[in-house]
């Protein structure tokens, strides 16, 4: 029982916490302090109160005795009459309870309470003796402060008493009326207390966690403990840079002085680095400071939220014994870092020798003063290695300075010397080591000249390294040492053969991209036109850019045709690639195909579609890319009407420079690319006035990453607009000098074609009435206007042909019927009519009487043919001037089959 009461009088009334405590502590304290109080301000009161009643009885009493006529009233015969009403005015006006007229024995003579007249008072035996004085009577009738006062007559002689006074009770009614005032302010001052109390308890409790005194008192021992025993030095500073803390080790690891704490940092007596670095509040990690002859691993952390905001703490640990292992540990992990960046910085292009120069960069200044590349030829073309590998072309040279004695980019090396580190390394298939330059007999032996020169420059180490990917021999790269005094270790072979590894697969990729985008180029080279064909509608300039990262499938075509006609084409496949350029190759095929059947340009765009069309879904399923997607501008000129038909699918309408130089945007319909079908396509004509500009393009000149295809589209009217007398080559030049970007993502092909008209001199036209007498009429002037052209040699076979095509439109054609003679640089004969019956050529037996006329105009005529138009076809043939008048077979052909 006894240990129970020891236990919760220890834990005060059951209260564990420091806290809880503290704040049951100070509760107590301040009743206690405002009982006292307010006990000693009511006793104060009590006395001021008893001091204050004596003055004023002694006041009132001195002031009767001294009055005019109580003397005289007290010698007179009834001195209780004479005074009795004074006595009564004066106690009321004096604010006393009582004033009373005595006799020098006591007896009353008058008072306050006539009751009292003639009685004696009680305590003032020998008061007719003494001077005037106050004392506290207890008695009858009351306790009372009383003043009691003589009475001397003229001859000095005792003649009466006077007393007055103020009861106790009436004193104690004035501290009563004090009380409410200070139980209210004792009740304000203990709830001032409790609050301010519960906040010093709640700040407290945060401070302590809700720990007892016991556990404040483990914690800090433990604290101690940890602190001072720890084989680490601890620093606390503060905001003001004064140090706070310092534990044991801290202490010997400075060699601070006693009793640091309280003290600026500065004034410590640290050296300057370390004084900076703890005062500062700078947050470090694993700085090594030299403090003295230690070298010291530092790390600072800001002590907020777990201390003052503006504090620093502070680690020290003792790392001068691990100096020599921490410089390996620092070699190796330069080491990984440097081929961290190797192979973030080699292979950033598909380019050999750039790959090489990036592999000789990573490897000059950390861990090379000079670094080499060779690579067999074949590879730098982009071919599979083969053959010896004794000789190879210097790709690349790096170093930490300009001037150097190795052999310059471009020369061929040679290490023909099995006793040359390259030669072994190369048989072997590993790095050598040559630590020692002077004393290599094998290299110096293989360019002694240029060995002295290097030695006598300060080269002075050797690490020979092949360059192998799929176990293929691609080249070698070597490593020298010049500047750096320490030469190559055996640790560096394997690193320097994980560095070569890397770099030689990525020139091996290198190589195999050059290889596939040579032949990917030369593909695409090879299906796009090599020169432009010889015509005499538009005067023509072209540009064709294949894009740097690949080639792709844009492509671009000027047809001649019948009538001194000609056809522009632009197309774009989509994606890059073989694929691609190979696509882009039919597609090329089948547009010429299509054009030597002299089909309007919607309909040659919807069999382009259909094939399309029939190509995806063919190839769709044997994992071969979508030709889907492919877009064609197909553009017939005509320079005998000006007229230009115009359709596209899906591709960017053309634009035309008119002569004066304005440039202006065709409404041409919208058509899905290739492939879609659906909407059949449409036909526009343009009116072209003459030395028009036609320009046809495809995106990669005008949409680019960098800005939109508005943009461009603005950016290629503003180059071609405003200089009306450039020709298509200067056009061509302008226009991709504004618009074309330093790194092409995508193939780029532009088509300008100035209109011309042909001299209407040299067009001859004839309408022919459907009567087959008509045909003699128009050989005469068919003759007629060859003389005139100069053309009489091949009249005969001129006018035979136009008269079997004249006498078959009459028989078999319907009206009406036209004849139109075309001398440019060809002689064209042209014959339509209003059907759409299609001749065809066929072989005539012996028997048949007609049959022979398309085999006889197939004999004099270059070239012959058949298009059809909205009112019907035209039968034409094309004759060289050049070539005289051809001799008549023997056969007799009259007729033309149908």
């Amino acid at each position: 029982m006894s240990g129970r009461s020891g236990r919760s009088g220890h834990a005060l009334l059951g209260v564990r916490t420091v806290a809880g405590q503290v704040l049951l502590l100070q509760v107590a304290v301040a009743v206690l302090l405002i009982a006292a109080a307010v006990t000693a301000v009511v006793w104060q009161t009590r006395a001021d109160g008893e001091d204050d009643a004596r003055n004023r009885s002694l006041a009132a009493a001195e002031a009767f005795a001294d009055a005019p006529g109580t003397a005289a009233a007290l010698a007179s015969p009834d001195p209780g009459a004479v005074l009795q009403s004074s006595v009564e005015r004066a106690t009321r006006d004096t604010g006393v309870d009582f004033v009373t007229v005595h006799a020098p024995d006591g007896v009353r003579y008058a008072d306050a309470d006539r009751a009292l007249v003639g009685r004696r008072a009680e305590g003032l035996d020998g008061a007719a003796g003494r001077p005037a004085y106050t004392e506290i009577f207890t008695g009858s009738p009351n306790d009372a402060a009383r003043a009691v006062v003589p009475v001397t007559g003229p001859d000095g002689r005792v003649v009466g008493l006077v007393t007055a006074g103020v009861t106790i009770a009436s004193v104690g009614d004035a501290v009563d009326r004090h009380l409410p005032v200070l139980l209210g302010s004792a009740a304000a001052a203990l709830a001032l207390a409790v609050g301010s109390s519960l906040l010093v308890s709640r700040r407290l409790g945060r401070q302590t966690r809700g720990l007892g005194p016991a556990e404040m008192t483990r914690m800090y021992e433990h604290h101690d403990a940890v602190l001072h025993a720890v084989r680490e030095g601890v620093l606390i500073i503060g905001g003001d840079g004064r140090l706070t803390l310092a534990n044991d080790e801290a202490r010997r690891l400075l060699d601070l002085p006693a009793r640091p704490e309280g003290r600026k940092v500065s004034s410590l007596g640290l050296d300057q680095g370390t004084a900076e670095l703890l005062s500062s509040g700078r947050i470090v990690t694993d700085e090594v400071l030299l403090a003295g002859d230690r070298l010291l691993a530092v790390n600072t952390r800001r002590t907020a939220p777990y201390g003052t905001a503006g504090g620093t703490v502070a680690t020290l640990r003792d790392t001068t014994e691990l100096r020599a292992l921490s410089g390996v540990a620092e070699g190796a992990r330069e080491r990984l870092q440097l081929l961290y960046e190797a192979g973030v910085r080699i292979g950033t292009t598909l380019d050999v020798v750039r790959t090489a120069e990036e592999l000789a960069e990573v490897a000059v200044g950390r861990f090379a003063d000079f670094a080499t590349v060779e690579l067999l030829d074949p590879v730098l073309r982009g071919e599979e290695p083969a053959g010896e590998h004794t000789e190879m072309r210097r790709a690349a040279v790096r170093g930490v300075r300009a001037d150097h004695p190795l052999q310059p980019v471009g020369d061929l090396v040679r290490c023909a010397l099995p006793t040359t580190p390259m030669a072994a390394a190369l048989a072997t298939g590993h790095a050598v080591l040559e630590p020692d330059l002077s004393l290599a007999d094998g290299w110096r032996a293989q360019d002694p000249a240029g060995a002295d020169a290097a030695l006598a420059y300060g080269v002075h180490s050797l690490l020979a390294v092949p360059l192998q990917a799929r176990g293929v021999v691609l080249g070698m790269a070597n490593f020298w040492r010049s500047e750096q005094p320490a030469p190559f270790e055996a640790e560096d072979l394997a690193f320097a053969e994980e560095l070569a590894a890397r770099a030689a697969v990525a020139i091996d990729n290198a190589r195999r991209y050059t290889r596939e985008h040579a032949m990917a180029v030369t593909l695409q080279r090879s299906l796009l036109p090599h020169s432009l064909p010889e015509q005499d509608a538009v005067e023509v300039a072209y540009r064709y850019l294949p894009a740097q990262a690949g080639v792709g499938g844009d492509w671009f075509d000027v047809i001649p045709l019948p009538g001194a006609r000609v056809a522009l084409v632009v197309g774009d496949v989509v994606g890059h690639g073989l694929h691609a350029a190979a696509t882009m190759g039919r597609l090329r095929t089948a547009v010429h195909n299509f054009s030597a059947l002299d089909l309007p340009p919607d309909e040659l765009l919807g069999h382009l579609d259909e094939l399309v069309s029939r190509i995806d879904q063919e190839e769709g399923g044997a994992g071969v890319a979508a030709v889907t997607g492919a877009t064609c501008l197909y553009a017939v000129y005509d320079p005998v009407s000006g007229r230009a038909s115009v359709a596209t699918a899906g591709h960017f309408a053309p634009l035309v420079v008119e002569p004066d130089g304005a440039v202006r945007s065709p409404e041409v319909p919208v058509a899905p690319p290739l492939g879609l079908g659906g909407a059949p396509y449409e036909t526009v004509e343009l009116e072209l006035a003459e030395g028009s500009r036609l320009v046809l393009y495809t995106g990669g000149l005008v949409e680019h990453r960098e800005r939109d295809v508005e943009t461009g589209l603005s950016m290629l009217r503003s180059a071609l607009g405003g200089r009306p007398e450039r020709s298509p080559e200067e056009t061509c030049r302008a226009v991709v000098e504004a618009l074309v970007p330093s790194r092409r993502r995508d193939d780029i092909a532009l088509l300008v074609a100035r209109t011309r008209l042909v001299d209407r001199s040299r067009v001859a036209d004839f309408d022919v009435p459907p009567d087959p007498a008509a045909v003699g009429e128009v050989r005469a002037a068919c003759g007629r206007q060859l003389e005139a052209w100069g053309l009489a040699e091949i009249g005969f076979t001129t006018e035979l042909m136009l008269s079997e095509l004249v006498t078959n439109a009459i028989r078999y054609g319907s009206a009406p019927i036209h004849v139109r003679m075309l001398y440019e640089r060809w002689l064209t004969c042209e014959v339509s009519d209003g059907s759409s019956t299609s001749p065809h050529l066929r072989r005539a037996s012996d028997t048949d009487e007609g049959g022979r006329g398309l085999y006889l105009v197939s004999q004099f005529a270059q070239r012959w043919g058949t298009r059809y138009t909205a009112q019907g076809k035209v039968m034409w043939t094309e004759q060289s001037p050049a070539d005289g008048d051809r001799q008549p077979v023997d056969t007799l052909l009259d007729d033309l089959a149908w």
